[in-house]
């Protein structure tokens, strides 16, 4: 059995792609996987690392502006679009493929595009509450549209082809008990709290934390907090604190750090999470269980991030506030009084829980299987 895998640009494209690959690997070992992902994406890293095959088309993202720069920027991605197109072709009838599957970006299109023209059986999943322009195109010839929320069905011209499977993540997410993560990481009583805007930040974003961490501080520390600057913050954000009259070293109860590399543990741990609303971060919510304030990026396309959060808040698992109307004030406010509610957040948590899909990466495997026969 021979199945291209083909996603690019961010975690949210790969991680589902990868954790379906590793499931498929672990069940028919003698699977062959290729992954065909975009020359300046993620993948670069994160699909070696885990032994898989990988090659790299050459793709750029289309822009609404009619400016000189835009129109120019849109002609050369048309011209590497028809690149794309010759390159996948040619790995289609070296490999070939019983299922090509997608999970997003703007490089997966070009093997499903081409694919569907073979008459391969091909799938997309989106990982988002409303499809992107990748999806969209694709849908119109996939086999099978497998999508993460079940409010997802609306926004499809054909709902028999699709398929609720949620999104794949990993199982320390799902299986990792709090009072065990607590002690793994020597909390005492006090809630916890985590807050990040994911691996590169958002600056103004980590101001309003700066504002956060000086109100908790002027309060007396009323709880732990682990904040993630990401690598741009990281490099103004302790000296911008500090200006702001925040001394962490007296305050060891407020952590500032580049990264979190062992989100599970910590999202396990927690009373309350402060993050955007991107697709990972949604279903790392709803696998943990762990309440959220979820600020929206208003800076990615569709506005998506503030629609998959809308979905968590209609089922009263999450509080969500726009970026342009927050301030470090009023979100530590917010935070300050869901933590005096243990009620609400143990409803959160409930509800959250009932949203998972613990099997996601099974369902979608199941739908690869599936399509297989039909080769």
């Amino acid at each position: 059995m021979n199945v291209i895998f083909t996603c690019g640009g961010t975690g949210g494209h790969i991680n589902p792609a990868v954790a379906v690959a590793r499931l498929l690997r672990e069940r028919r070992p003698d699977a062959q996987i290729l992954f065909i992902g975009a020359e300046d994406g993620m993948e670069k890293t994160l699909v070696p690392r885990e032994g898989f095959r990988l090659e790299l088309l050459k793709v750029s993202n289309y822009q609404r502006s009619l400016t000189p720069a835009g129109v120019w920027h849109n002609f050369k991605t048309a011209w590497n679009l028809r690149g794309a197109y010759r390159k996948a072709d040619r790995l289609i009838d070296e490999f070939r493929p019983d299922v090509i599957v997608g999970t997003g970006g703007y490089a997966s299109y070009p093997a499903l595009h081409e694919g569907a023209k073979k008459h391969i059986p091909t799938a997309v999943h989106e990982s988002n509450a409303v499809p992107g322009l990748t999806t969209c195109l694709a849908a119109k010839t996939a086999d099978r549209i497998m999508v993460a929320f079940e409010e997802s069905r609306a926004h499809y011209a054909c709902p028999e082809r699709v398929v609720v499977t949620g999104m794949p993540v990993r199982e320390e997410f799902l299986y990792l008990r709090k009072s065990e993560a607590r002690k793994k990481l020597g909390l005492d009583s006090r809630p916890f709290v985590v807050s990040c805007w994911g691996s590169l930040g958002a600056r103004e974003m980590n101001k309003k934390i700066a504002g956060f961490l000086l109100c908790e501080t002027r309060a007396g520390d009323p709880f732990r907090h682990v904040h993630a600057t990401g690598s741009y913050g990281w490099r103004w954000m302790p000296d911008y604190v500090r200006e702001l009259g925040v001394d962490l070293a007296a305050h060891p109860s407020v952590e500032m750090r580049e990264y979190i590399y062992d989100m599970p543990t910590l999202m396990a741990a927690a009373d309350l999470v402060i993050c955007r609303g991107g697709a990972s971060t949604i279903s790392e919510l709803t696998a943990s269980g762990t309440p959220a304030i979820i600020v929206p990026s208003p800076n990615v396309t569709g506005n998506h991030q503030e629609k998959n959060a809308r979905i968590l808040e209609s089922h009263d698992a999450a509080l969500v506030i726009r970026e342009e109307e927050c301030t470090g004030e009023s979100l530590y406010e917010s935070a300050a009084k869901l933590l005096r509610d243990p009620a609400r957040l143990e409803t959160m948590s409930r509800n959250l829980r009932e949203m998972a899909v613990v099997d996601s990466a099974e369902r979608i495997l199941a739908e690869i299987l599936e399509l297989a026969k039909t080769r």
